[in-house]
């Protein structure tokens, strides 16, 4: 059928870009959620020229996945959307497979035609238990429920922003070809902030930029990175779920602009050995009444006691942490002291190699930046243990903690050794939660060389969990 007898959604970027905003700030301001409900639903019965609802949601390792609904059936049916949970790597055992879609509606997003197709929205999902209950490995929920937890019984607002680095490759299946041609290739050459205006990773930085700014990501700056054909786009912070949402767009975007352009955007920490991996640094803050509760124009780093406490619970447990922030075989190349790499269990100011650095910040931007985050990870899962840990963690009596020589574990079973053995991962994620997190990340590392070596091996990228391809998921 020719394309131009279709009536479907397809808006200019700036309209875009104003509805996306708008979306973001009721959301920010909490707008009952029966309200946005309310308004979403009447949108999407009015707007005759959406044809689909895409519902997203992500398994327990931060695979994201998505469910193209027909808008007049999700009109009708959105409080009884069910699927298959046995299919799902981490979620339910075949014999009690059937779990429900909530939807988030204040999770909704408005995407441009050309990159995401015409006639289609975005809104999250959260996974609901046969109970009605959020379903215990949906860790976006569990991060939703502790969020709101806490501004319910203490007024903080968690925020959150992350500068996720990636790298873009030659050909649209670099990822999955590895295991045949043992490389990836680069686009450009040029290295940090150098790239000429219209060579490809230019161009693909400059893309993914205007689609994010359409959709709401209020855009920092966009650079190229250290290493080669690397890059980097930073955008504003915000509430920590939408902050850990934003982060699986940001993929998403990168992901199919990379493919539209005849490339492979890569989120693995460390594809390429003798250059810079990939990092996703996290930085976080807590507020109540509009009060950055981490500034102290007295304090150290003027920073405040309530701040230096947090970051304290967080080294005390870096070792807990080290596997739900480092959840790949591969990320563990990047835990390289010749790379600039945060494999030091310290905070400083200066020090990049710290796995917490203090920024230089005012009363609005104070902040605590975590460094030694590895891009694949699930973002809820980061998000959840940094603020959970920071705020209910406990302190180790150790002398000099924030800067006696301790160091993150090298290899992913060190790291699994420690997250197993953590009665913190235990309080963190629940018993089965956790066994299931562990075995999942137990399952990619055996598949995979024991000692990393000098170069990248193919089962690190053939048997990642970002890697789409079922054939091979299937294989496990």
């Amino acid at each position: 059928m020719a394309s131009e007898l279709h009536d479907f959604l397809s808006l200019p970027y700036g309209e875009l870009e104003e509805l996306n905003l708008q979306a973001k700030e009721e959301r920010a301001n909490r707008v009952a959620p029966h309200t946005i409900r309310e308004q979403r639903l009447r949108y999407l019965t009015d707007e005759h020229r959406v044809k689909a609802v895409t519902v997203l949601f992500s398994d327990l390792e931060g695979r994201l996945h998505m469910l193209d609904y027909d808008k007049k059936f999700l009109v009708k049916n959105s409080d009884n959307l069910t699927f298959d949970g046995s299919s799902i790597r981490g979620f339910t055992a075949q014999r009690e497979s059937d779990l429900r879609l909530g939807i988030d509606w204040s999770a909704f997003f408005w995407a441009p035609a050309d990159i995401f197709g015409a006639g289609k929205v975005l809104v999250f999902g959260e996974v609901i238990d046969k109970d009605g209950q959020p379903y215990a490995a949906d860790i976006r929920a569990v991060l939703k429920g502790f969020a709101a937890g806490r501004f319910q019984k203490d007024g903080y607002t968690l925020a959150a922003a992350n500068e996720i680095e990636g790298f873009l490759f030659k050909g649209t299946d670099a990822e999955r070809n590895y295991y045949e041609t043992g490389k990836f290739e680069y686009v450009n050459t040029g290295g940090y902030y150098h790239s000429l205006p219209g060579d490809p990773l230019r161009q693909f930085i400059d893309t993914a930029a205007e689609v994010q700014r359409a959709m709401g990501f209020q855009n920092e700056k966009d650079h190229p990175e250290v290493a080669p054909s690397q890059f980097e786009i930073n955008y504003s912070y915000g509430e920590v779920v939408a902050a850990a949402d934003q982060i699986q767009i940001y993929k998403l975007i990168c992901r199919q602009v990379a493919t539209k352009m005849g490339f492979t955007a890569s989120f693995l920490p460390k594809p390429v050995v003798g250059v810079n991996g990939s990092g996703m640094h996290t930085n976080v803050s807590i507020s109540k009444d509009g009060k950055n509760l981490f500034w102290d124009p007295n304090g150290e780093e003027k920073m405040s006691a309530f701040a230096w406490e947090f970051v304290d619970k967080i080294l005390s447990h870096g070792n807990d942490l080290c596997l739900p922030l480092n959840s790949s075989v591969n990320a563990y190349r990047r835990l390289d002291p010749h790379f600039e790499a945060p494999n030091q269990l310290k905070a400083s100011a200066t020090d990049r190699g710290s796995m917490i650095r203090i920024p230089i910040g005012n009363e609005r931007s104070a902040r605590v930046e975590v460094r030694s985050v590895a891009p694949d990870s699930n973002p809820y899962l980061v998000l959840y243990s940094v603020f959970k840990t920071g705020l209910d963690g406990h302190i180790a009596n150790i002398d000099n903690l924030r800067s006696a020589p301790r160091y993150l574990p090298d290899n992913i079973y060190d790291a699994l050794s420690n997250f197993r053995e953590s009665e913190w991962a235990t309080t963190l994620l629940g018993e089965d939660v956790k066994g299931r997190f562990a075995d999942l990340k137990q399952a990619s590392a055996d598949r995979c060389p024991r000692l990393l070596g000098t170069f990248v091996k193919a089962p690190e990228v053939q048997y990642h969990h970002e890697v789409y391809n079922q054939f091979l998921w299937n294989m496990f």
